[in-house]
């Protein structure tokens, strides 16, 4: 079926601001979004530039907005965007990110954020012979948390983060939960003093956006509630 592909393009070292470019595009129903935008670079514009790297829904990197909903573009399919009659379908980077290029967003702020909240196992105890364990039920309380893959769609689709730069954003904050609610882990302290701040936790306001955007189906909302929960009862 026909399809009518809108991107957003801007490439700094010609365009004064961002515009929209239309490709007609010859797609089946079970194509993915990404086998669009492939398709457009290897044979009909090669400057188009977007990332993408496993193409299977685990790596995260070709997050963006497609249909005004952050997506990965691997992951969802044209007949979903579009049904079995055609349409049009529209790609644009994730908001509330410097643009490098086309659909390729500056993730260094996100990442730094990451970093902030310790995403690691923080134990001082000396290391067991083979392994710190832990049982099944400890580990169902993480395990929501375990499936993030950093695609960063969830931070971008929060209002919070498109008003205010310093705000942590919820993937971050996902992570810190991940490890504080590990039993394993050491680092609650270190790790709350980050996270119970104006650029923290109680910027999030439950509006859920990074629940619908998660391409994990993560119920992050959820576990930033039981978070805040634990901040209050650490310093109150």
């Amino acid at each position: 079926m026909q399809i009518t592909v809108k991107i957003k393009r801007y490439d700094p070292e010609h365009d004064s601001e961002p515009h929209w470019e239309t490709y007609p595009v010859e797609a089946d129903p079970m194509d993915r979004a990404l086998d669009l935008l492939t398709y457009i670079k290897w044979h009909m514009d090669g400057s188009l530039t977007f990332r993408k790297s496993c193409a299977h829904g685990i790596c995260g990197s070709d997050a963006m907005q497609i249909n005004g909903e952050n997506k990965l573009a691997c992951s969802i399919l044209v007949q979903d965007l579009v049904g079995n009659s055609g349409g049009t379908i529209s790609f644009e980077p994730l908001p509330a990110a410097p643009v490098i290029k086309d659909l390729v967003v500056d993730q260094t702020n996100f990442f730094e954020k990451y970093r902030a909240v310790m995403p690691w196992l923080v134990n001082h105890t000396p290391p067991p012979e083979k392994e710190r364990r832990q049982s099944p039920e400890q580990h169902a309380v993480i395990e929501d948390a375990t499936k993030c893959i950093l695609c960063g769609a969830c931070t971008h689709s929060c209002p919070s983060t498109w008003a205010d730069p310093d705000y942590l954003g919820p993937a971050a904050m996902l992570k810190a939960y991940r490890y504080t609610f590990d039993s394993r882990d050491q680092g609650t302290e270190e790790r709350l003093e980050v996270v119970d701040s104006k650029d923290g936790l109680w910027k999030c306001y439950t509006i859920f956006n990074c629940v619908q955007a998660c391409p994990k189906g993560i119920d992050i909302t959820r576990w930033l509630s039981a978070l805040k929960r634990k901040s209050v009862t650490a310093r109150y």
